[in-house]
Formats: C-alpha cells, sequence, structure tokens
C-alpha cells in the first residue's frame, strides 16, 4: 500500500469558494481514500469568495515532501494567484509545483487517481489535462 510521502504528488485545490472546493476534495476521498496528499486554498482570509496567494503558498509548503505538488484552479484569477504564489516559492519547491490547465472537478479527480497510484507529477499533470474536452454525454 502506498503511504503518505511515499512517492505521492500531492494536490490542492484552488477555489474562489471554499464550500465549492471542500466538495470536490470530499467526493474525491469518498471515492480514492484517504492515501493522496491533498489540501484546499479557497477563499480569502476574511472568508468571502476569491483567492489568496500566501494561503496557497501556505498549503504548498505544508504538502511537499519531495514527490511534487499539482495545483489545480477554478477561474482566472486563481490562475493568476497560483503563479505569483509559486514564484515566491524556493528551490527545489518551486520546480516541483506545477499548475493544471483542467477543468477544476475533472481534473482534480483524475489527478488525485493516478498520484494514487504513485505516478510522477509530469503524469499526474497530464492525466487532469486531458480530461479538457471530455464529453460527459456520448
Amino acid at each position: 500500500m502506498v503511504e503518505w510521502g511515499d512517492g505521492l504528488v500531492g494536490i490542492i485545490l484552488v477555489s474562489h469558494s471554499k464550500k465549492m472546493a471542500e466538495g470536490a476534495k470530499e467526493i474525491i476521498e469518498q471515492v480514492i481514500g484517504d492515501k493522496i496528499k491533498i489540501k484546499v486554498a479557497a477563499g480569502t482570509s476574511d472568508n468571502r469568495l476569491g483567492t489568496d496567494v500566501f494561503l496557497i503558498e501556505q498549503k504548498v509548503l505544508e504538502i511537499f515532501d519531495g514527490d511534487g505538488v499539482l495545483i489545480i484552479p477554478d477561474l482566472g484569477s486563481a490562475v493568476m494567484s497560483t503563479e505569483m504564489a509559486i514564484e515566491s516559492l524556493e528551490e527545489p519547491i518551486r520546480s516541483m509545483t506545477q499548475l493544471a490547465d483542467s477543468p477544476f472537478f475533472e481534473g482534480a479527480i483524475a489527478a488525485a487517481m493516478e498520484a494514487s497510484f504513485g505516478k510522477s507529477l509530469e503524469e499526474v499533470k497530464q492525466a487532469a489535462e486531458n480530461t479538457r474536452g471530455m464529453q460527459k454525454i456520448a
């Protein structure tokens, strides 16, 4: 069994809404269990809708253990906040933290699934990004 820190990429869900991100995390943990490293960086420090560069950076530092971190944002300004947070990190954490260009939930669950199998950061990111354009109804 893969344990926390044993070759597992960490995942951070960056959302404007803490409720939405926590809901996504809850579904992912229901499907995959608790063996993946997943954190939420959502909302502002005063509990409003929005994103917080410092909260994102804090979550990266909490989850990083050498295997890499994939960040999945919900909307445009979440991307900007995430990019600023990554830029503020020191090496080697900065180069081992990547941003996925994927749908929020579909990308998150695909990435979490791959992370749970002990896949590399690049493989986990690719799984998330492969969900772009995915049809829900055939």
